[in-house]
């Protein structure tokens, strides 16, 4: 969450947004924290999340502000509660293997290039060639250089990836690794890496594996296949950008016949789904809704037609309504 500096206006809250709610109420969770949309952003994260926590029933918080709406934060505020759905990741590995410095020193800067990209609006990638790309010169020079390192050094990334200590290296290898030619021979790295203890790793592993489950559509004779079990799980993580991350990749798994992808996500996070798809930032709101949706059996234009007129509800309710069972 942003810190406001001494003297500055503090920012006030647009919307908050919650997730992770079983028997928890909203109303309640907001009374515990002291917060409400219209008061100023709290001035402390750590202190948000401990009032949280100290709710009944409530094993963890995870409070994010993001920008904006208006002159306004958003909140988001993720809750684990006692016996709820939970989103294991791994221990974190203990090797020492590292990427070169200047492989390293240029991911740090790709990483600027690509922020400064996204505040000018040109953030936008380009995932038909199995690759994340964006549209900016700057990051082009980057991505030729990413795709030369990883044609001839996969076995260093793949080994950096699943047992290397250092998240950065780790991260680093989860953006570089998809950069290889044979996209087959990274799949189940980057499947591995979506249980990581870090969240960016788990970030870029999960953009790398949109890219491919891009290409996999886009060229089927090539055989590509993007389980979408973890993506899944990780709907039950108490981390936003997991949340985001997981709808963004199941929207393009779903994306055409998917009738075993869909049963899944109505048999293990339908709830949770369904949840997100009712926040307020529609921005947000978005893929989830689309993903509740297709689980509905409507049409992806009727869908955005319903979005359009502020329907929610109706694709929700017919998602929800229990389908019959054949008998055998």
């Amino acid at each position: 969450m942003a810190v406001v500096s001494a003297g500055a206006q503090v920012p006030k809250i647009a919307a908050v947004n919650f997730y992770g709610l079983h028997r928890q109420t909203e109303d309640k969770l907001l009374k515990a924290a002291g917060i409400e949309a219209g008061a100023p952003l709290p001035g402390s994260k750590g202190d948000l999340e401990d009032r949280l926590e100290a709710a009944p029933g409530v094993v963890a918080a995870r409070v994010e502000a993001v920008c904006c709406e208006g002159a306004g934060a958003i909140l988001f505020i993720g809750i684990e509660e006692r016996g709820a759905p939970h989103f294991d990741t791994r221990p974190a590995p203990a090797g020492s293997a590292s990427l070169p410095e200047d492989v390293v020193a240029d991911y740090r800067e790709y990483l600027r290039v690509v922020q400064r990209a996204a505040q000018r609006g040109a953030g936008a990638e380009d995932y038909s060639a199995g690759e994340p790309r964006i549209d900016d010169p700057a990051a082009a020079e980057f991505e030729d250089r990413f795709r030369h390192f990883a044609a001839d050094n996969v076995a260093l990334i793949r080994d950096i990836l699943r047992n290397t200590a250092d998240a950065e290296q780790r991260a680093a290898s989860a953006s570089l690794i998809v950069f290889a030619p044979k996209k087959a021979e990274v799949v189940n790295d980057l499947q591995f890496a979506l249980q990581d203890p870090d969240e960016s790793v788990r970030a870029n592993a999960t953009r790398s594996l949109k890219a491919v489950a891009v290409l996999a559509r886009k060229r089927p004779e090539l055989g590509l296949k993007v389980p979408a079990t973890w993506f899944v799980e990780m709907l039950n993580s108490i981390v936003l950008s997991d949340r985001e991350q997981a709808t963004e990749a199941l929207v393009i798994l779903t994306d055409g016949d998917a009738g075993p992808t869909l049963e899944l996500m109505r048999e293990r996070a339908l709830g949770t789904l369904v949840e997100m798809a009712r926040w307020k930032t529609l921005r947000y709101a978005l893929p989830s809704f689309l993903l509740v949706g297709r689980i509905a059996g409507v049409a992806d234009t009727q869908l955005h037609q319903q979005w359009e007129n502020g329907d929610r509800e109706t694709a929700i309710r017919q998602a929800q309504t229990p389908v019959p069972r054949v008998r055998k």
